[in-house]
């Protein structure tokens, strides 16, 4: 997926749509980051979109991005 989409998909949303069109949404991101939900559970992110295990907020990165803690977004709960 190196396409350029981290640049032009900013939108959790649309991320989300995106990987799964692409089927690549079992992938790892490049870096298993941490991540501190706004509910309060930290999680490590294994999957480029993944849902908090808490509250089930969706958090989703391009493969191609997802080296960047910053390109991942929040794209509503249960989303995925």
């Amino acid at each position: 997926m190196s396409c350029g989409c981290t640049s032009r998909l900013t939108d959790g949303r649309a991320i989300v749509d995106h990987v799964k069109v692409k089927g690549k949404q079992h992938l790892a991101p490049t870096v298993a980051h941490e991540i501190n939900c706004d509910c309060g559970e930290t999680f490590t992110l294994e999957t480029v979109i993944m849902n908090c295990p808490k509250c089930g907020m969706t958090y989703a990165v391009t493969p191609c991005g997802s080296a960047d803690k910053e390109n991942i977004k929040q794209a509503g709960i249960k989303y995925a």
